[in-house]
């Protein structure tokens, strides 16, 4: 399902800026670190990592992102991981083995790739620049104005720097 699109529009210069700030993630991603069931926080043994999942009040996890790893430099078997996919599923919005750091660029990603940018045909849009902004996202971005923008800028709407430009579209 599309977005809906936060845009700034520009008095004078007829040019649109999108913040990507605001496709940031409303929530941060949680973190289940398997360290916390393993023996001495380094070995996993089976029956006591077993008990230690069913344990857990899932629902803590009730539609949020949720990251797994594990913290410790022990080796973890991937039915583990398995195990705590399993019942995070059906629980959590989204699962991932990762950081909730990537995980969370990873949701902000798919909130740019989800939004329907197709009412910015024919339009000049500067994407506004910002340090919290990784780069990925900027290339996202750029994927998917691409098709409908006639410029794409970069910077701010009083001195953007040019990407592209495509005078056939309209």
């Amino acid at each position: 399902m599309a977005k809906e699109l936060p845009v700034e529009g520009g008095i004078k210069s007829n040019i649109i800026t999108i913040d990507l700030l605001d496709y940031r993630p409303k929530a941060k991603s949680l973190f289940f670190d398997l360290k916390e069931g393993l023996f001495m926080e380094m070995i996993l043994k089976e029956k006591e990592f077993r008990h230690f999942l069913s344990e857990i009040n899932w629902e803590q996890f009730r539609d949020q992102a949720v990251a797994i790893g594990c913290s410790s430099e022990a080796i973890i078997p991937f039915w583990a991981y398995m195990s705590v996919a399993d019942k995070l599923s059906g629980i959590a919005s989204i699962i991932n083995y990762s950081t909730p750091e990537a995980l969370d660029e990873y949701v902000w990603k798919k909130n740019i790739e989800q939004t329907d940018f197709s009412f910015l045909q024919g339009e000049k849009v500067v994407v506004r620049q910002s340090i919290h902004v990784p780069p990925s996202l900027y290339i996202a971005i750029t994927q998917q104005l691409k098709p409908f923008v006639t410029t794409l800028m970069y910077g701010e709407a009083g001195l953007p720097k040019v990407i592209s430009k495509n005078k056939t579209r309209s």
